[in-house]
């Protein structure tokens, strides 16, 4: 299966999807009824990043800094870039999202029980 076009989405599906998962599961037990309000200021910085990387990236195969191999992917574009490199974009800055707002719940708690 790794050979095949849904080599890049299984791959990067089976990486990604557990890691979200688990910070989201971590938010909603530290936000409660707060977890809504905390994704909306959360997740639309990080479709702006990954949008903007998406951008990037149509730009350097349009110039021909890199392109992709056929066969690896889907074969489905948006903009000349493969669904799974925009994928790989946004899932990676709402793991980054995610990650910096539980960061920032650990460091309150430390600091909260420093004398």
């Amino acid at each position: 299966m790794m050979e095949s076009r849904w080599a890049y989405m299984i791959h990067l599906l089976a990486w990604s999807v557990p890691f979200i998962v688990l910070q989201l599961a971590f938010l909603v037990h530290h936000f409660r009824s707060r977890t809504w309000a905390v994704l909306r200021a959360v997740l639309p910085p990080a479709l702006i990043v990954g949008t903007y990387l998406a951008v990037a990236d149509h730009l350097a195969i349009r110039v021909g800094i890199w392109n992709f191999g056929e066969g690896k992917h889907l074969g489905v574009y948006v903009a000349g870039v493969p669904l799974e490199e925009i994928l790989f974009f946004l899932l990676t800055s709402v793991m980054v999202s995610l990650g910096l707002t539980l960061f920032t719940v650990l460091l309150s708690r430390r600091e909260a029980r420093a004398p």
